[in-house]
């Protein structure tokens, strides 16, 4: 694929109004998720609810693109077209996970590093013969005591960078995905230093491995209160707060910025986009947009319930998220219209 053809997918996967939606829970996860509404974890079930999400009508004005797990690449909706297919005919790009998850991380007790640069090339050059456009890479960053270390920072960083520019060699535009985790006590100030620091490494490791950064999406965590700590931040502390370290760090040529939910509430992640929108609205080098996973899909799953009766309702949940989100892009988000929808 030509330089020209991947700035174009970077561009379009952050139009404005527009995110992705992140489907590409491994069939573990995703257990987790049928187990809270009863449904079987079986092959089929995956795909009619990934067919669900991805053939609601509408869909595209607001998500872009769509990141598969390697089975959901493979298999088909009811109709008998290839997701793949279902997608592109939408105007929705197809993007794949290529990691293989978050391992312990020798002698770094607590502290993981991604895995999956083996056959890496070898995966890349086969999704993107299967139609996918961008992949995602995720890594895992946690705050804790003695936590993180330099030797998680640089592991993660060094993966970061090996994957994006295999990626780019493969025609495939990378999301590169370094996730802080919100889990822990943790203070928002210490929050926004381990994020400056993981960026800063991310964005070394990418510089050395000589990725193209206007053929790159970075997927950053939100700078934000740890779970347990007493004082929550509020939606402005936040935005000043996460904006302010992605202008420290993050190069004026990458393409833009689609945020992880990280286990915020729905509302919440939607708020805090919008927060960030409304408030910077023209100050900034790159458009800010989301790439939600279960912020997106949660409504629709309690909706659906693993039965095709429910499919229409599944699916409007699913639409109105995506709406809230796209509103939150362009800072025209509010908890009103929350309200509005529900009474409606």
């Amino acid at each position: 694929m030509s330089a020209h053809e991947l700035a174009a997918i970077a561009k379009a996967m952050v139009a404005p109004g527009k995110g992705i939606l992140a489907a590409d829970e491994s069939t573990g996860t995703i257990e987790k998720r049928f187990a809270s509404i009863k449904v079987e974890n079986t092959e089929e079930n995956r795909r009619a609810y990934r067919d669900m999400l991805f053939s609601s009508k509408g869909l595209s004005q607001s998500i872009s693109g769509v990141i598969f797990y390697d089975e959901t690449l493979r298999q088909k909706s009811a109709s008998g077209t290839p997701f793949v297919e279902l997608l592109a005919k939408n105007g929705i790009l197809p993007g794949i996970k290529v990691d293989t998850g978050a391992k312990d991380l020798a002698l770094c007790p607590g502290e993981k590093v991604t895995e999956g640069l083996d056959n890496l090339a070898r995966r890349c050059a086969e999704y993107a013969k299967m139609g996918a456009k961008f992949a995602k890479w995720r890594a895992v960053i946690t705050i804790g005591q003695d936590m993180p270390s330099s030797t998680c920072i640089a592991a993660n960083a060094h993966a970061l960078g090996r994957y994006a520019a295999i990626c780019q060699a493969a025609g495939l535009v990378p999301i590169v995905e370094p996730e802080v985790l919100m889990d822990g006590d943790h203070t928002i100030e210490r929050c926004e230093e381990v994020t400056e620091w993981t960026l800063n490494a991310v964005y070394e490791a990418l510089y050395l491995n000589r990725v193209t950064l206007e053929h790159s999406v970075l997927k950053p965590s939100m700078v934000i209160s740890g779970k347990g700590c007493p004082r929550q931040a509020g939606d402005e502390e936040v935005a000043e707060r996460t904006v302010r370290i992605l202008k420290r760090t993050v190069p004026a040529a990458v393409a833009g910025i689609a945020f992880l939910s990280g286990g915020q509430s729905d509302e919440a992640a939607t708020a805090h986009l919008n927060t960030m929108n409304r408030m910077f609205a023209g100050n900034l080098p790159w458009p800010l947009s989301f790439s939600y996973g279960r912020a997106l899909q949660q409504p629709s799953l309690k909706a659906w319930k693993g039965s095709a009766a429910n499919v229409a309702a599944a699916q409007a949940a699913l639409l109105h998220r995506a709406r809230m989100n796209s509103l939150a892009c362009l800072g025209r988000y509010t908890a009103d219209l929350e309200k509005q929808a529900l009474a409606a």
